[in-house]
């Protein structure tokens, strides 16, 4: 019997060779995508020796960065923001292409005269509004954001500057689960209806409340890795799991598929945003831990998996690669990055000079090993 080799090829299938002789062998071929250089529009870099470690691992996958500004002291002027990035760029590795892109910590007493100058730097890209005492290092946050912040946000809308939002109330009595829907009433809707034009990313969303309001609304939402694949069991299974502790803190299972519905739909409301938040393992496992996921290593493979599971590969691109870019006025990026199917397993731990840090789902086998073009 002569032999015979013929391929079949579908969109959504990696291609299959056949070849017959006595009996038919079959040697799946794997599967492989490549897609625009993603960015990520809501990343932690830290400072000193963390930032360091860190930043390499964001670098490897992303052309750009939205840098988060809640450092000690946070950065709140212009001059600090590029004091940062200028930081940042020495971190970087050797022939890196990083870009990071600038923003200010909004607090009560910023004042429109920042706003303009800021702007006027070309290196900063956004503000920040974190409610006082939200997340990490937002102590120094807005305490009255209708009554302290207005003239500044006529200054944003004025230079079509971004608001970007940590979109939970830090009162007390509200439940921490409630926290980003009591937000939304109380302070995220009447904002957006006094300035429609202000141009607003509701940043890390975690509940199906937060997707209805984005889809109602002229703004824009940034998801992370782990809103998309872990709910609030995910703290306690097993006993407690520090490094699944962020905030906003994990949601129900239903709130969880709501947001994997919103972003493998197609709409272009949703792009992606790591909130990638690295802690020294010593401040993550202790009685007062730390808040934050560090998923910068593995958020390509983690939101690939999404967009497989929901049959909406085709839709994975737009939302790493397009919508960031399209919502911000930047052009989009013009390298590519490949994503293979094939399984690898993250690290442990990444030590640094001062310790180390464990990135999500460490020593767990991943099936997506993202790699430059």
């Amino acid at each position: 019997m002569k032999s015979s080799i013929f391929t079949c090829k579908a969109s959504s299938f990696p291609s299959t060779t056949f070849k017959v002789l006595k009996e038919v062998k079959i040697n799946i071929i794997k599967m492989e995508l490549s897609i625009t250089r993603p960015d990520d529009w809501h990343l932690h870099l830290r400072d000193g020796k963390l930032l360091e470690a860190v930043v390499p691992h964001s670098a490897h996958h992303f052309g750009r960065a939205i840098i988060m500004p809640n450092l000690k002291p946070p950065i709140t002027t212009t001059a600090a923001a590029m004091a940062y990035r200028e930081s940042i760029l020495k971190a970087l590795p050797i022939n890196s292409g990083f870009t990071p892109l600038m923003t200010l910590y909004l607090t009560d007493s910023t004042t429109p005269a920042e706003i303009k100058l800021a702007k006027e730097s070309g290196v900063i890209f956004a503000v920040k509004l974190y409610p006082a005492g939200a997340t990490t290092n937002s102590q120094d946050g807005v305490t009255d954001l209708f009554g302290k912040c207005m003239p500044v946000i006529e200054e944003m809308v004025k230079h079509n500057m971004p608001l970007l939002v940590h979109g939970e109330v830090t009162s007390p009595e509200v439940d921490i689960f409630d926290r980003e829907k009591v937000f939304i009433e109380t302070v995220l809707s009447p904002l957006v209806q006094k300035f429609p034009q202000l141009k607003v990313v509701m940043e890390h969303v975690t509940t199906m409340d937060a997707v209805k309001f984005v889809e109602s609304w002229r703004i824009a939402a940034t998801v992370t890795p782990q809103h998309l694949v872990l709910n609030r069991n995910s703290l306690f299974q097993g006993g407690l799991q520090p490094h699944n502790y962020c905030l906003p803190v994990l949601k129900r299972e239903t709130h969880r598929q709501a947001i994997v519905s919103a972003v493998t739909s197609g709409s272009k409301r949703f792009f992606l945003g790591t909130d990638s938040a690295p802690h020294d393992r010593l401040k993550k496992e202790c009685p007062c831990g730390c808040a934050g996921i560090y998923n910068a290593p593995v958020a390509l493979a983690v939101y690939a998996k999404v967009f497989e599971e929901a049959g909406a590969l085709d839709k994975l691109e737009a939302f790493t690669s397009f919508n960031g870019p399209d919502f911000y006025g930047l052009p989009r990026n013009t390298s590519k990055i490949t994503l293979r199917k094939t399984p690898w397993k993250v690290p442990e731990s990444f030590s640094y000079a001062s310790g180390h840090v464990v990135p999500m789902f460490a020593g767990e086998m991943l099936d997506w090993l993202p790699s430059p073009v």
